[in-house]
């Protein structure tokens, strides 16, 4: 079974994420900002990452370009889940090594699509 790490520092949202996840047949991780989830990834790599823009104490950007220095870090499919609509913050996701990118709100279908896009489901 495929892993995803759903790094966002709302509960809501990663209960939401999780449920559509699961229901995708992936294993699911969490963490609520962007240096627990460096963590998590030193441990163990994801195949995955749901990764929110705007967090406290490191954010998806600076979390994004820390894990693709990692040993394997280019490995995990990226996508961002943000609030950030104009191109320029897209733009800067996808050259750090993003996969792909989501806008919140998102809904079931969304998710699914763009996590077949990416190969992960």
């Amino acid at each position: 079974m495929k892993t995803c790490l759903i790094v966002d520092d709302s509960s809501v949202i990663r209960k939401v994420a999780r449920r559509i996840l699961e229901s995708l047949d992936l294993q699911i991780v969490e963490a609520e900002d962007g240096e627990k989830a460096l963590e998590l990834c030193k441990r163990g790599l994801p195949d995955g990452v749901l990764l929110d823009w705007n967090m406290p104490v490191m954010d998806g950007y600076d979390f994004l370009r820390n894990l693709r220095q990692m040993h394997r870090g280019g490995e995990p499919k990226v996508v961002f889940c943000t609030t950030e609509h104009d191109v320029a913050h897209i733009a800067r996701a996808l050259h750090a090594g993003a996969d792909d990118y989501i806008m919140k709100p998102f809904d079931r279908d969304i998710v699914t699509a763009k996590f077949q896009q990416v190969g992960l489901v």
